[in-house]
């Protein structure tokens, strides 16, 4: 996901790739081109601007600039936290599977012969 800001670069092929959709972020438009559904950008630009005005909200933080690093810290902080999560998630079904795969018959264990 990229801001427009006019001009051409990138790969040769990307445009035809990408989708440019008109999203609204504290009360500023941006086009956005990505590889994603205008609806997905949607509901990203949408995620930004309510985790922005959350922050502005504790009235805390007054330049723009510093809203959106702050917002976008706790998105981050959301996203590692998340991620940690799956990889805890991942680990626990690895070790439900290796029990399961223990009472299993030896030819249903999907273990290879010798």
């Amino acid at each position: 996901m990229s801001a427009d800001r006019g001009g051409r670069g990138g790969e040769p092929n990307a445009s035809e790739r990408r989708t440019s959709v008109r999203v609204t972020i504290l009360g500023d438009e941006y086009a956005i081109r990505s590889d994603a559904s205008p609806a997905h950008t949607r509901e990203v630009a949408e995620y930004v601007d309510r985790m922005i005005r959350q922050v502005l909200s504790t009235g805390t933080v007054v330049e723009t600039h510093k809203v959106a690093i702050l917002a976008a810290l706790q998105i981050t902080d959301e996203l590692f936290r998340l991620r940690a999560e799956g990889r805890e998630m991942t680990s626990a079904i690895e070790e439900l599977s290796a029990d399961v795969r223990r009472w299993l018959p030896p030819n249903k264990r999907g273990e290879s012969a010798g």
